[in-house]
């Protein structure tokens, strides 16, 4: 079990951020939580890639977070959709 910052991926009461390594067979994944190791959890209620950061909470991903490179472009689809709402 790979514990660091005093938040383990495994036991933790709060969800972790890490980036996704590598994509395993039966939902799992190899994920790096920062501390050199890879730690498996389940990516079996998420759609996810290799790359990816996911919440990890109780070793199970719970959320995928935008890409960096995907942020932008989000964040611009919602302001135009707020202007598009405003009467």
């Amino acid at each position: 079990m790979n514990c660091h910052d005093d938040v383990c991926v495994t036991c933790s009461d709060q969800a972790v951020p890490v980036r996704i390594a590598e994509l395993l067979d039966d939902g799992l994944a190899l994920v790096d939580p920062g501390g050199g190791d890879l730690e498996e959890v389940s990516v079996a209620l998420v759609t996810a890639r290799v790359g990816d950061t996911v919440l990890v909470h109780a070793k199970e991903a719970i959320a995928v977070l935008p890409r960096e490179d995907e942020a932008p472009a989000r964040a611009t689809d919602a302001v135009l959709a707020e202007q598009a709402a405003t009467p």
